[in-house]
C-alpha cells in the first residue's frame, strides 16, 4: 500500500491519528469530519494515497467507484433523517478549487435538505 510520510490522511489509514471511522471497504474509508457542514458530513479516501481525484480515476477507477459506493452507503446511514435519500458528493482537484489535504478525498454531505453555495 502507497502511503506519503506526512499526510494526515494516511496517517489516519495506518491508525496513527484517530477518526471517527463509520465505514470501510477493501480500497477505502469513511470518517466524520471534523468541522461538520451537514447533519452528515464525512470523507471518504482510499486507503492508498493518490493526490486528488484525477490521478485516482485515471490510476484506479475501481477505487474511485469504490468510493462513490461507500459515500452512498454513508449517506444511506442517515436515510431516517430529512434528505437522508439524497446526498452531495464533492471532490475538490487541486488548491484553486479548494483542495486543502492532498491524498484525494470525498465529502459526502446529508441528512437535511441542502441548499447551492458553489463556492
Amino acid at each position: 500500500m502507497e502511503t506519503v510520510a506526512d499526510c494526515i490522511f494516511c496517517k489516519i489509514v495506518a491508525g496513527e491519528i484517530p477518526a471517527d471511522i463509520v465505514a470501510t471497504s477493501t480500497g477505502a474509508i469513511a470518517f466524520r469530519d471534523i468541522n461538520p457542514k451537514a447533519p452528515v458530513h464525512c470523507l471518504v479516501i482510499p486507503t492508498e494515497h493518490y493526490e486528488n481525484v484525477a490521478e485516482l480515476a485515471a490510476a484506479d477507477p475501481e477505487v474511485l467507484a469504490e468510493l462513490v459506493g461507500l459515500a452512498e452507503g454513508v449517506a444511506m446511514m442517515a436515510a431516517d433523517t430529512p434528505g437522508g435519500e439524497s446526498f452531495r458528493l464533492i471532490f475538490n482537484n487541486g488548491a484553486e478549487a479548494g483542495q486543502a489535504v492532498f491524498h484525494v478525498h470525498g465529502h459526502v454531505l446529508a441528512g437535511e435538505k441542502l441548499g447551492w453555495n458553489p463556492a
